[in-house]
């Protein structure tokens, strides 16, 4: 899928932040654990990672009505079983929080390998090392992994700081019998959500400081739930940096500042000063200071800090900057293919290196065909060519799409002229 763009434009109008991709997807895995009926509200159900998830729970016997008009879905999951599931191929990074459920059924799940975008080193041996600590068989087949046993609590030490495995620990140790401590825990505000819906659905989860969580395990499925999910962080702060380069009246709703204090102050030393209430940020030409946007310095890393996935929108912000700017990715260094990509718009302008990536601005953006790489990449580049003068082509915009819901919609009806074509 690709898209072409008319540069120079700006936004103007009011555009609202849809549920967090990074918690929708979770919540909706989730809630295979349910013995009961599920509703969602806020959920961002246009978004492609959404849409291959419910497919593919639908095929596995899940329930799943949804109401487009008021973003909510309503699940139930009379029977879970991967016996008749002849394609495993998924192009969603989650497929491993669907074990939990079918293990608490039926001790068995044939569990896709994970895809999704390929940014450097994503394996599964924490997921294949969270079943086994919790009492389950675990083989590595040629087109899933196998997974047998009834979950049973234990101990799970992670060596590293993990999204991903945190959320599986959590997932299968609320339906576990036992108790269940998790060291190192990595708990970021989609985490937070995620615990939020468990313990609507009876799971008892205590956070024992910032990093150690004991999970008394229900030995069996949860109850019915009626949740909503949190909105997106990284999707405001793509409207917040958009609306300041394109120098037109932005209102942003349904903001969640309180997850984001720590990217907001760096565009606040930026020169970004920006206007608002407790969710809603006007974002105009009067937020930019006297010596306009100032030229910076940052490292990605864990929440509350600039995450890796933010990367990319700091990356261009740099083009606007008065200077030098550099951006740091310590956990996925390999995080850079996009880079080269965004440098078309501006030759010349972005060093790329593993780890570092240096922006020279500012910079005249010009019209190019890009290539995405990855989710954020492919949003930066569409920001770009928003930007450029004279026409520019983003191609694979479906990676885009994976995680900002109806884009297209939303950049329309704030006045971007784009043409969307398979």
């Amino acid at each position: 899928m690709k898209v072409k763009l008319a540069g120079s434009q700006s936004l103007n109008g009011a555009v609202t932040v849809s549920g967090a991709k990074n918690s929708a997807t979770r919540v909706l895995a989730a809630a295979l654990l349910s013995s009961g009926c599920v509703n969602l509200r806020n959920f961002p159900l246009a978004l492609e990672d959404a849409k291959a998830k419910i497919n593919f729970m639908q095929e596995l016997g899940a329930k799943i009505k949804i109401n487009e008009p008021q973003s909510e879905l309503e699940l139930s999951v009379p029977t879970l079983s991967f016996d008749g599931i002849k394609d495993f191929s998924l192009p969603i990074r989650t497929t491993y929080l669907l074990a939990a459920g079918a293990l608490a059924r039926n001790g068995h799940a044939k569990v896709p390998y994970p895809g999704g975008c390929k940014i450097g080193s994503r394996g599964y041996d924490l997921h294949m090392m969270v079943w086994r600590q919790l009492g389950c068989a675990v083989d590595e087949c040629p087109e899933y992994i196998d997974v047998r046993g009834r979950l049973t609590g234990g101990v799970i030490d992670f060596p590293i700081s993990t999204v991903g495995g945190t959320e599986n620990a959590l997932m299968c140790a609320s339906v576990a019998s036992g108790e269940t401590l998790i060291r190192n825990a990595y708990v970021t505000p989609e985490i937070s959500d995620l615990i939020a819906f468990l313990r609507e659905m009876g799971a008892h989860i205590v956070q024992e400081g910032s990093s150690h969580i004991r999970v008394q395990g229900s030995g069996g499925l949860l109850r019915g739930a009626s949740f909503s999910i949190m909105p997106d962080r990284i999707e405001a702060l793509t409207w917040i940096i958009l609306g300041a380069v394109t120098g037109g009246n932005l209102l942003v709703h349904n903001v969640p500042f309180e997850t984001m204090e720590v990217p907001l102050i760096h565009l606040r030393d930026a020169g970004i000063d920006l206007f608002r209430n407790s969710s809603t940020v006007m974002v105009s030409p009067d937020c930019i200071g006297p010596h306009g946007i100032q030229p910076f310095e940052l490292a990605t890393g864990t929440h509350p800090g600039v995450i890796s996935d933010m990367q990319s929108f700091f990356a261009f912000l740099g083009f606007f900057a008065n200077g030098r700017s550099v951006v740091f990715d310590y956990r996925y260094p390999e995080r850079i293919a996009y880079a080269h990509e965004l440098e078309k718009f501006a030759p010349g302008a972005i060093v790329a290196e593993p780890g570092k990536i240096t922006v020279q601005g500012p910079n005249r953006l010009h019209g190019a065909k890009a290539k995405s790489t990855d989710l954020r990449g492919s949003m930066a580049q569409i920001m770009a060519a928003i930007c450029a003068e004279g026409e520019s082509q983003v191609d694979g915009v479906e990676l885009a799409l994976r995680g900002y819901n109806n884009l297209p919609e939303k950049l329309a009806s704030l006045g971007v002229s784009a043409q969307w074509s398979d």
